[in-house]
C-alpha cells in the first residue's frame, strides 16, 4: 500500500512475477579487526580499478552453473543527482536529467539490475517527478522507460522515514543507493544494512568518524558491500595521475580547488549550512582522492581550517554558512618520516562560467609534480540557444546517439555499474567483500577522508584550531580511530 508504480498507482503493474527471484546466501566476510581490513586494501594499486572496471560481465553464475538473478534497486533520494528534478522543475545544471536514474534504468535494460525502486519523503510531489522523468528520460532515449520505478511513500502520503517501508520491501542481497542530505545518511545507511543490503553512499558517507566506523562494524557484522560513491576515481586522467604519484618518491604538496556556481545554493537550500557545508560536499571529492593516491605511502596527522563569509548567508536568507573553507592538513611520509601539507578548498559562491564546476588540482611529490585541470578537456561548445561551455562527456553523457542513450563509458556512470558488479560478484560467491577494499572506495578504507572533513568542521567552530588525528599504531595502512584538539 506504500509503494507505486511511477505511471499508476498500484504496485501491480511492476509485476511481481518479473522480478521474482532467488534467495543468496552470503559467504564468511570481512576480517577481525578494521586496520588488518585497510592493511589488505594497500597491496591494490590503480590498476586494481582498472581491471576491476574492464571485467564486467552481464550476469554472473553460481559454482554450480546456475544463474544469479541480478539484485534488486532502491534508490533513496529523488533530487537533483537522482532525477535532476529540483523545486518542480528541471535543475539548472549540468544534471537536469538526473544522473543515477538514468544509469540504474539502463543497467535494468543491461541486465544488471533487476527490480528498480525510489524512495523520498514526499509523495505528494511524486506525480510531477514522474512527468519530468518521461519528459527528460522517456521520451528521449530510446529502450529507456521510467514507468518501472516503484516509488516509495504513495502519492498522498509524507513520511521522513518512507526510506524504512522501501527498504523493507526488498530481500537481503539487493542494493541500495543514497543521495540525501549529509546528516540522514547514517539512519539511511544503517537501516538498509540491517536489511541485508549492499550499501552505495553519496560522498561524504557520513559528517562524524564515530557514525562512519559504526557502519564498517555493522557492513561487516551484516556481511554486505558499503561503498561512498566517489566516481572521480574512475576518471582515467586521476587514474593515470594515481599511477605515476605513487612513483614520486614521498609527498610533498598538493591543492585542489573546487567549486560551485552561486545560483546553485537556491538547488541545496533545503540543507545549505543546516545539514551540511560546502566542504563536505565538495572537498570530499579531492580529499578522498590525495588520500588514495597516498595510501600505505603516508598518513594525515594534523587538520586546520580556514573560511570566508558574505555571500550564502543573503543568499539563504540568514543562514549562517560559509562561502568558501579550505582546510589544511599535514602529513606524515613513512618512508624517510617526512611532512608533507596539503590544501584543499571548496566554494559554492563562484560566477557562472564555462562550467559548472571548476575543478583543478595540482601535486608535487619528493621526485616530480604532476597538474590537472579536471574542467577543461580541450573540448567547448557553443550554440544560437546556450553560451559558450567547456563540455566533459567522459564524466556524464546526457546527449544521446541515434536516439540511445550512450553514456555507459563515462566514469559517471561506470562508478555505480562498478559497484552493481561487485554485488553481483558477492551474492554469486565470486568474491569476498574484503575483495574490494583495494578496488573500491569501501567505508572500511575511507575513513581518514571522514576524520579529515569532521576536523576541519571542528576546527572551523572553535575558530581555526588545530586537530590531531588518532592511530592505535604506526601500520601505514591504519586508520584514525579518533581525533582532539592539537596543543599550539
Amino acid at each position: 500500500p506504500s509503494s507505486s508504480s511511477l505511471v499508476c498507482p498500484s504496485p501491480v503493474s511492476c509485476g511481481t512475477g518479473f522480478f521474482a527471484r532467488t534467495t543468496l546466501t552470503f559467504p564468511a566476510m570481512f576480517g577481525a579487526r578494521l586496520g588488518q581490513l585497510a592493511a589488505r586494501a594497500g597491496c591494490a594499486a590503480a590498476a586494481g580499478t582498472a581491471s576491476l572496471v574492464l571485467s564486467r560481465r552481464q550476469r554472473p553464475t553460481l559454482a554450480e552453473g546456475k544463474t544469479v538473478q541480478p539484485p534488486g534497486c532502491l534508490m533513496v533520494g529523488t533530487g537533483e543527482y537522482v532525477t535532476g528534478f529540483v523545486d518542480g522543475k528541471g535543475a539548472d545544471s549540468d544534471k537536469s536529467t538526473g544522473v543515477l536514474g538514468l544509469v540504474c534504468l539502463d543497467l535494468r535494460s543491461r541486465g544488471k539490475i533487476g527490480r528498480l525502486g525510489m524512495v523520498g519523503t514526499n509523495g505528494k510531489k511524486l506525480p510531477a517527478l514522474r512527468g519530468h522523468m518521461q519528459r527528460v528520460l522517456g521520451d528521449v532515449y530510446e529502450g529507456i522507460d521510467p514507468s518501472i520505478i516503484e516509488t516509495w511513500p504513495a502519492d498522498d502520503v509524507v513520511k521522513r522515514d518512507a526510506y524504512r517501508d522501501a527498504a523493507a520491501a526488498f530481500k537481503p542481497g539487493d542494493l541500495a543507493i543514497i543521495f540525501t542530505p549529509d546528516d540522514t545518511h547514517y539512519d539511511i545507511a544503517m537501516a538498509c544494512i540491517e536489511r541485508g543490503l549492499h550499501v552505495m553512499i553519496t560522498k561524504p558517507p557520513v559528517k562524524g568518524l564515530t557514525q562512519h566506523l559504526e557502519l564498517v562494524e555493522a557492513a561487516k557484522r551484516k556481511g554486505v558491500l558499503c561503498v561512498a560513491e566517489l566516481h572521480k576515481r574512475f576518471d582515467p586522467i586521476y587514474l593515470d595521475a594515481r599511477d605515476r604519484i605513487r612513483n614520486l618518491g614521498p609527498f610533498s604538496y598538493y591543492w585542489a580547488y573546487m567549486s560551485q556556481p552561486k545560483h546553485q545554493l537556491e538547488t541545496f537550500k533545503a540543507w545549505a549550512g543546516k545539514s551540511s557545508d560546502i566542504s563536505y560536499y565538495l572537498n570530499s571529492h579531492h580529499i578522498d582522492y590525495h588520500e588514495w593516491c597516498l595510501h600505505g605511502k603516508a598518513r594525515p596527522v594534523r587538520v586546520t581550517a580556514h573560511s570566508s563569509t558574505g555571500v550564502a548567508k543573503k543568499r539563504l536568507d540568514g543562514v549562517e554558512t560559509e562561502d568558501t573553507i579550505t582546510i589544511v592538513v599535514d602529513w606524515h611520509n613513512f618512508e624517510d618520516g617526512s611532512v608533507g601539507h596539503a590544501v584543499y578548498t571548496s566554494s559554492w559562491v563562484a560566477p557562472k562560467s564555462d562550467v559548472h564546476s571548476q575543478q583543478r588540482w595540482f601535486y608535487m611529490g619528493q621526485k616530480g609534480e604532476v597538474t590537472v585541470d579536471q574542467a577543461h578537456r580541450g573540448y567547448t561548445v557553443a550554440t544560437d540557444n546556450t553560451p559558450y561551455a567547456s563540455v566533459n562527456p567522459l564524466f556524464w553523457k546526457p546527449m544521446p546517439s541515434n536516439g540511445r542513450f550512450s553514456g555507459q563509458r563515462t566514469y559517471g556512470y561506470i562508478s555505480f555499474e562498478a559497484f552493481v558488479d561487485a554485488v553481483a560478484d558477492v551474492n554469486s560467491g565470486r568474491k569476498k567483500v574484503s575483495d574490494f577494499d583495494g578496488t573500491l572506495p569501501t567505508l572500511s578504507t575511507i575513513a581518514g577522508t571522514t576524520a579529515i572533513l569532521e576536523a576541519g568542521r571542528r576546527s572551523l567552530d572553535l575558530g581555526g584550531k588545530p586537530f590531531e588525528l588518532l592511530y592505535s599504531g604506526n601500520d601505514p595502512y591504519e586508520v584514525p580511530y579518533s581525533m582532539r584538539p592539537a596543543e599550539i
